[in-house]
């Protein structure tokens, strides 16, 4: 019993650099996540916002609105092609230097 005095301590101390190590590799993967639906829900209200200017509910340029709206939330405006009503637009943000990128469309209900 003698040689085993003190062994709690040391798996004590193994399990909290365990935990840590664990926590320390799924941080930035769930800030990977959550910026990915930041940044399509930027995405989402550019394309919204650019599909009001071409329908003509809100004054303006399609693209230089939708690249307000982007900024707005958080990231930039990649691309924004209008195609007649149907606005379709990209929006970039980049976490550790790693770019995330989202698309969008939107338009008037087709039918």
């Amino acid at each position: 019993m003698r040689g085993e005095r003190g062994s709690g301590t040391v798996l004590s101390v193994a399990m909290v650099g365990a935990v840590a190590a664990l926590a320390s590799l799924s941080i930035p993967l769930y800030m990977g996540f959550a910026l990915r639906q930041s940044v399509a829900a930027a995405a989402d209200a550019a394309a919204l916002a650019a599909a009001d200017v071409a329908v003509g509910i809100v004054p303006g340029y399609p693209c230089d609105v939708a690249a307000g709206v982007a900024a707005a939330n958080g990231a930039s405006l990649s691309s924004c092609v209008a195609d007649g009503l149907v606005i379709t637009v990209s929006a970039t943000r980049s976490i550790l230097g790693i770019p995330v990128t989202s698309y969008a469309t939107a338009g008037p209900p087709s039918g």
